[in-house]
């Protein structure tokens, strides 16, 4: 059976990564922070599916609803609403500072950032997007279009306006102080310098993750959100920040611009907020979107206002504040932190450990010193811990090396994150030697 299950992948599957490559296991079922696989084998899943997961798999609440909510009402014509598209409404704008007020629910990230992108088009009359040269915002067009990280060529040409800046990396630092740290102030002056060059005068907005996380877990440094807010409004222009990931307490906050005190102009939602359905949402303020309107905004499409994943998404914020997991959050990820640092005390590989809450990034680099990366050695240690147990996600980008990005659940246990350090410090030992 196995084999004919591959033989079909690969006559009747499109390959859609790029690389084509799929995870080797048929996977079966899967509860709480592991998956299992046709042949029984467990693996504990480090990514929580598609960094989506935060209440792990097949959570009991979750369950629930999914079946009362598909037993009387999980879809409708667009132009009708129902009381859990409401309620998470009034519900998310409850969790957000002022003026973020006004709520659209869609389907996933992409299609939440088209809204907002299309949404800033209309209100200031511009169509000039910037974005971060190591970002990744989504696979529609105009999510696409301000996607650098990967997936530019051989598609014919973007939409005129977009611009790239250079996105903060104080690990690799471009712009240095005297001590070599990254001067990412003199760096933020530089872009803006290239926007002003570059643009024809209709700005729009800028759209940016608080963390990158294909771009490589990269943490924007404390105090350049807000230095960038100060730089879009100066010019006209909307910050939109994508949250798709970072949302919804991952990182120890309930939002990741709050530790800046930053409030944007828009924010889009997705994977988290979810816990693994397609529901996506743009928050904004009722200013921009009674301007919006009054503008004809349009963006009706067959799931906006779904009332199934809407009833998932009211569940997911119930979870999240009954159980505190904003702090469970902070707790696990300080736990995971100092395993990963402890860890790098033996592997001379590990080159640096980055992020927020749980959501943390390990760079894998051949040499310390230089930080020459390899995308090989990511891709080894990822297999081997595949054999091992644990599902990893790895990012290879030119220049990069192996990037692991690790988010389990907000449900996981310590027990759960020490298997996977466990396994994780296995999988370095036997093939870093290979390699160095």
């Amino acid at each position: 059976m196995s084999d004919t299950f591959w033989s079909d992948v690969d006559r009747h599957l499109v390959r859609y990564s790029g690389a084509g490559r799929f995870v080797p296991e048929i996977i079966e079922s899967a509860e709480g922070s592991f998956v299992t696989t046709a042949g029984g084998r467990r693996l504990l899943d480090f990514t929580s599916g598609q960094m989506s997961a935060i209440l792990g798999h097949a959570h009991p609440d979750i369950v629930a609803t999914v079946q009362r909510q598909a037993a009387t009402l999980d879809h409708l014509f667009s132009g009708m609403l129902s009381r859990p598209v409401v309620d998470l409404a009034r519900r998310l704008a409850g969790s957000l500072p002022d003026p973020l007020s006004k709520v659209l629910l869609l389907t996933t990230g992409a299609e939440a950032n088209e809204a907002a992108i299309r949404m800033a088009k209309l209100v200031t009359g511009g169509h000039e997007i910037v974005s971060f040269t190591r970002s990744w915002h989504g696979m529609t067009q105009a999510a696409a279009n301000a996607t650098y990280s990967s997936g530019r060529k051989g598609y014919g040409p973007a939409a005129p306006g977009n611009i790239a800046i250079p996105t903060p990396n104080p690990y690799r630092p471009d712009f240095t102080t005297a001590d070599g740290e990254l001067d990412w102030r003199r760096q933020l002056d530089y872009s803006f310098g290239l926007v002003d060059a570059q643009s024809v005068g209709s700005l729009a907005a800028c759209i940016v993750e608080p963390i990158l996380s294909s771009g490589g877990l990269l943490d924007l440094p404390p105090g350049y959100l807000a230095a960038l807010r100060d730089k879009c409004h100066e010019r006209g222009m909307l910050l939109i920040l994508d949250e798709a990931q970072t949302g919804l307490c991952r990182t120890g906050d309930w939002y990741a611009f709050q530790r800046d005190g930053v409030v944007p102009d828009m924010i889009t939602l997705s994977k988290t907020l979810g816990a693994g359905l397609p529901l996506a949402a743009v928050v904004t303020s009722e200013e921009i979107e009674r301007t919006a309107h009054e503008r004809g905004f349009l963006f009706f499409t067959t799931h906006v206002s779904d009332p199934l994943v809407a009833a998932v998404g009211n569940t997911v914020l119930d979870v999240l504040e009954r159980d505190g997991l904003d702090r469970r959050a902070a707790e696990l990820g300080a736990h995971l932190r100092h395993g990963l640092t402890t860890m790098a005390k033996r592997h001379e590989v590990i080159g640096d450990v980055r992020g927020r809450g749980l959501l943390v990034g390990l760079e894998l680099v051949l040499d310390r010193e230089t930080k020459e990366g390899s995308d090989a050695l990511g891709a080894a240690v990822t297999r081997r811990c595949l054999e091992l147990g644990l599902h990893m996600n790895v990012v290879q980008l030119p220049g990069m090396g192996g990037v692991f990005r690790i988010a389990p659940p907000l449900t996981a246990t310590f027990a759960e994150l020490d298997l996977g350090l466990e396994i994780l410090d296995a999988a370095i030992g036997d093939v870093a030697p290979q390699f160095v």
